[in-house]
């Protein structure tokens, strides 16, 4: 398990929301392996699996990270990656079956909480 290890400065409000932001993304992205591998996937593969549907519904907490890191004071720069991130994982997950390994292997929300981390000086050891 990832602990994160912010700068001295930040205030108590930004690590913790950031710890909540990074236990989301798990849990959409990687709180599964896959059995006999180091593969892991999360509720956004098992959503993203009903059709258009499931890409609709697995946007809104994508969509919900990247606004809490501008509700946090991300920069202008670090919200379009993240939405860029997304952008490109919705538009995968429309072609079935390829979009569903893509989505399990591009993992946007966890590479969003990422780019939030790095911006606020965050270091995952």
């Amino acid at each position: 398990m990832n602990t994160l290890a912010p700068s001295a400065a930040m205030p108590a409000d930004i690590r913790q929301e950031m710890a909540r932001l990074r236990r989301l993304a798990t849990l959409l992205d990687a709180a599964f392996r896959i059995p006999g591998t180091r593969a892991r996937w999360g509720l956004d593969t098992l959503v993203g699996l009903l059709p258009v549907g499931g890409t609709a519904v697995m946007l809104v907490p994508s969509l919900y990270i990247i606004w809490k890191g501008w509700r946090l004071g991300a920069s202008r720069a670090v919200l379009s990656r993240m939405m860029a991130n997304v952008l490109v994982e919705t538009a995968a997950d429309l072609v079935p079956v390829v979009g569903d390994v893509f989505d399990t292997a591009f993992k946007a929300d966890l590479r969003n909480v990422a780019l939030l981390e790095r911006h606020f000086g965050m270091t995952v050891p």
